[in-house]
């Protein structure tokens, strides 16, 4: 999650500053192209600045995984995210409860069946 300020928005150069850990290749002028292909389109200031919200910082980090980890093209992620297919809140890239290793785990009768040792 993004640390918002007391303004309740960041500027372009703070957005910079959170995802530079997690994506080391990520630049102001990336920021700014994203913007340019619409995938992400942060509010403006009246002189023209870029505010972005927690929402915004959330859509930056979901675009820039699926390009690292999925290796998907900007128009791909586009008609993901315009579909709903891709989530842009970016919840379904945060980790989950952690299984116990130790307990049961329930496996689906269907995922058993199709299971090649089944027949």
């Amino acid at each position: 999650m993004a640390d918002i300020g007391t303004n309740g928005h960041l500027a372009i150069g703070e957005v910079l500053g959170i995802l530079l850990e997690e994506f080391p290749d990520v630049t102001i002028s990336k920021i700014r192209f994203l913007e340019s292909q619409g995938l992400i389109a942060p509010e403006r200031t009246a002189s023209g600045y870029r505010k972005f919200y927690e929402a915004d910082v959330d859509l930056l980090r979901v675009i820039l995984t699926e390009q690292k980890d999925h290796y998907l093209p900007l128009r791909v992620i586009k008609d993901r995210l315009d579909s709903g297919e891709i989530d842009p809140s970016g919840e379904h890239l945060r980790p989950r409860d952690a299984v116990d290793p130790s307990g049961p785990v329930e496996v689906p009768e269907e995922i058993v069946k199709s299971h090649p040792s089944a027949t």
